[in-house]
């Protein structure tokens, strides 16, 4: 019998305790650091309120989940190498890849603005990708430029 590694999958993972959403608790053990998961759901709360009060007609949780869709990738670049060179080849994102992509850019987004408070930055950013626009959505138009670009590659992929 093989070995199997072991990953916590959705299944096993708990929705956060105030929306009931499985993404908010994603985000936030990828939040966290050091193991200090009442901190990173403070400074995730926080930004919820601050989200509340720029954007007036939606709910901030909305906009949370909103934003992380707009933020996932559907291709992204492997590198393959092909008889002494290597190509940037383009695949097809699994899922749960392009999910845990699209929360890892947000939150390096936000850890990348220096100056304030990480619950104002982590809002800002989640309000500018709620929009279509700040650093985690450029990442991505960045990953699906690459892609379009190195489609002639595509037939390397298995």
């Amino acid at each position: 019998m093989g070995y199997k590694r072991w990953t916590m999958s959705n299944e096993q993972l708990r929705p956060d305790p105030k929306h009931n959403s499985k993404v908010a608790a994603k985000f936030v053990n990828c939040m966290m650091k050091s193991g200090k998961k009442t901190v990173a759901y403070k400074i995730f709360y926080d930004a919820l309120g601050l989200i509340e009060r720029r954007v007036k007609d939606k709910e901030a949780i909305e906009v949370f989940e909103k934003a992380v869709q707009n933020v996932r990738p559907s291709v992204q670049i492997r590198s393959k190498r092909v008889g002494g060179s290597n190509y940037q080849v383009p695949m097809p994102v699994n899922p749960k890849r392009s999910q845990a992509l699209a929360i890892r850019w947000i939150i390096d987004a936000a850890r990348a603005k220096k100056g304030r408070p990480m619950k104002e930055r982590l809002a800002s950013e989640l309000v500018d990708a709620f929009q279509g626009q700040g650093t985690a959505i450029t990442t991505r138009e960045n990953v699906h430029r690459m892609a379009e670009a190195n489609k002639a590659f595509a037939h390397f992929a298995r």
